[in-house]
């Protein structure tokens, strides 16, 4: 009599849900992670905009007293 060899291919369900949920924790880890750094940008980018807002003032009060 033959013996029958299991061999095994592929995944389980188990492992599966497993490398799933592995991969939404790190999804969820990176999305908090970047929302900070996002965060971060935005408030650079107000400070460069007031920064040279400021600076556009001063050079049109140079101009304009220069023309004087």
């Amino acid at each position: 009599m033959k013996k029958i060899q299991k061999t095994k291919k592929g995944f389980t369900l188990i492992e599966m849900v497993l490398v799933i949920a592995i991969i939404v924790i790190l999804a969820a880890v990176l999305i908090m992670g970047v929302g900070g750094y996002l965060k971060k940008a935005r408030n650079a980018a107000a400070s460069v905009s007031a920064h040279n807002s400021a600076v556009d003032e001063v050079n049109a009060a140079i101009d304009n007293g220069s023309a004087t």
